[in-house]
């Protein structure tokens, strides 16, 4: 079993994501200037408050590694954040799926405190990825999901069930990064893309499959289990 670090520098300063390195060092470059005017004008406390700003950079773009549960029927969540919405929609049109099923959708939303990359919630091949230009409505609003900048994915289980998922822009979010691509393979929690300052994922759960968590309910990219692919036989309490 590999050793788990536990040590105050693995907490204090967590990788970083490579999307995020140009601006770590942007942030850092601008904390510099401001740095070095505000002490040739004599206000050493103010110039250190600019250092402010790449360090919130630097924590925005953090990458922690992720450790997905050993149930092979388990979903997970794809982003960490808190459930903002469950409801039963069809999957987007846009997917090209004849006739768009109506599934069970689990709406995650990430604020700016958030981790922003994005992870798998199962094992499986992107059968179909499609990008929508949009605006950026708050990304907790409902209609976001048809109105806001977007990133489709659908997915082909390895037991064969579909599972479509969206990563959609939000107020303050202004780039959507996708790292998967169609026809790739990728394990259950595997890194598929990330979305810049403030945004939402949402999951469409294959047919007969029926959310385990809770709107409220706080998720972990990777690891919070959002559903399962094989249902239990005895009824939801």
């Amino acid at each position: 079993m590999d050793r788990i670090d536990l040590t105050w520098t693995h907490f204090l300063f967590p990788p970083v994501n490579r999307e995020g390195i140009r601006f770590v060092l942007a942030a850092g470059g601008v904390a510099l200037l401001l740095h070095s005017l505000f002490i040739w004008l004599g206000h050493p406390l103010v110039a250190l408050l600019f250092w402010v700003l790449p360090v919130g950079v630097y924590y925005f773009f953090r990458d922690p590694e992720r450790v997905p549960p050993l149930d092979a029927d388990a979903v997970v969540s794809p982003a960490d954040g808190t459930v903002c919405r469950i409801s039963q929609e069809p999957i987007p049109e846009q997917l090209g799926l004849d006739p768009c099923p109506i599934v069970w959708r689990v709406s995650v939303f990430m604020s700016v405190f958030n981790v922003h990359v994005n992870r798998m919630p199962a094992e499986g091949i992107i059968t179909k990825t499609h990008y929508v230009p949009g605006e950026t409505l708050n990304a907790s609003l409902d209609k976001a999901s048809e109105a806001n900048e977007r990133q489709l994915y659908l997915m082909a289980a390895a037991n064969g069930q579909q599972i479509a998922f969206v990563q959609i822009a939000g107020l303050v979010a202004r780039r959507i990064v996708s790292l998967a691509q169609e026809g790739q393979r990728l394990a259950r929690a595997e890194r598929f893309g990330l979305i810049r300052f403030g945004s939402r994922v949402d999951v469409y759960l294959p047919q007969g499959v029926e959310p385990a968590v809770r709107v409220g309910q706080t998720m972990v990219a990777g690891e919070t289990v959002i559903a399962r692919l094989t249902q239990p036989t005895e009824p939801r309490a």
